[in-house]
């Protein structure tokens, strides 16, 4: 199975578009516990919506939690480095780049303050590609895989 989350009104075919509110294949809230069962999903689409949702940790322990073993989690969230983290006031977590230091598997952040802060999640980064756009936005591709 595959996940589009905060689909809204972007369906992305082959995917099970969810969201808080319809259209979506499925309404969830994603700050509380996902209903998906562990290590059954196959991939995650996280388009601009991982920096509506305000607990970091949660977000990326449930994906995590839900991906099989070599799941990918594909995340495009707009980065401090650019206006477009600020601007929505519907945004009320922050992303950059060292923002993934502490889910990726051996860095060191992630290795220290990782059980300290019960962090769960343990992924490698497939790939990374931060783009600026026209209006000084920023936005930052990171494609994860979970590391099981």
């Amino acid at each position: 199975m595959k996940l589009n989350l905060g689909s809204c009104d972007k369906h992305f075919p082959g995917f099970v578009n969810v969201d808080i509110c319809p259209p979506a294949d499925v309404i969830a809230d994603l700050n509380g516990p996902w209903p998906w069962e562990d290590s059954s999903i196959d991939e995650i689409r996280a388009y601009d919506i991982i920096e509506h949702l305000p607990d970091k940790i949660h977000t990326m322990n449930e994906a995590w939690r839900v991906l099989r073993p070599g799941g990918t989690f594909d995340i495009i969230v707009p980065t401090t480095e650019g206006r477009g983290a600020f601007q929505d006031p519907q945004h009320c977590s922050y992303w950059n780049r060292n923002s993934f230091f502490y889910y990726t598997d051996r860095i060191p952040e992630r290795e220290r303050f990782g059980k300290h802060y019960g962090i769960a999640a343990r992924f490698k980064i497939a790939s990374e590609k931060q783009e600026k756009l026209a209006n000084e936005v920023v936005k930052l591709r990171m494609v994860l895989t979970a590391v099981k």
